[in-house]
């Protein structure tokens, strides 16, 4: 499986970091790269997958997983193929930083709390763990990770209480949790979310140019 993907930002040779930039259901890379203009500047290389159909998976991420199959793992197999590709383009796990909305940061929490690879940071805007059952993380796969949780309190698609307990295994896996849920109704990213996304990219920037 070879995906395509859109690349957008620093060029790969002097980027410090890869962002792999997913996108939510409906969606598709120019929503990930319009929002990426939000986040200022970044010494990073942007990839974003595209979902078939523009559809990670069928139903809601609270349905139990089987319910999302066989799509959901497809979907997986398609993000570890363009990890595989950053790392062949230069970027092993210590210089690339996951990055969804909705749906894709509902897939991104499936990946990293199921099946979960080395990594430099995780931004995560409005989703959560899949499945009516929570998984089980290694509680030293994701040692040191930083992650930014943001999501809307009364999101019509996220539920508050899906996020806090996506946020609570992943600190479970060793990651460092920053985590906010803002008042609201809409199915937004707020300029806090982007605000605080760039000083985790420029931190990590900052200490991949380091070594």
């Amino acid at each position: 499986m070879t995906p395509s993907l859109t690349e957008w930002g620093v060029p790969a040779d002097r980027a410090a970091l890869a962002v792999l930039a997913v996108h939510g259901r409906g969606q598709n890379p120019d929503f990930m790269h319009a929002t990426a203009q939000r986040l200022g500047t970044v010494s990073a290389r942007f990839f974003a997958p595209e979902a078939e159909g523009n559809t990670w998976y069928p139903l809601s991420f609270l349905e139990p997983v089987e319910r999302n199959q066989p799509a959901l793992d497809r979907s997986v197999r398609v993000l570890e193929a363009c990890l595989d590709r950053l790392a062949e383009a230069g970027f092993g796990g210590d210089r690339v930083v996951l990055w969804g909305f909705s749906q894709g940061a509902c897939l991104l929490s499936h990946l990293v709390l199921s099946a979960p690879r080395p990594l430099a940071g995780l931004v995560l805007f409005t989703g959560g763990y899949l499945g009516t059952t929570p998984p089980v993380p290694d509680e030293k796969a994701l040692r040191g990770v930083p992650a930014v949780l943001r999501s809307i309190e009364d999101d019509p698609w996220v539920p508050r209480h899906r996020v806090e307990e996506t946020a609570a295994l992943l600190r479970q896996a060793g990651a460092e949790v920053d985590v906010r849920v803002d008042p609201g109704t809409e199915h937004i990213i707020t300029d806090e979310a982007c605000a605080t996304a760039t000083e985790l990219l420029n931190a990590i920037a900052a200490r991949a140019a380091t070594h």
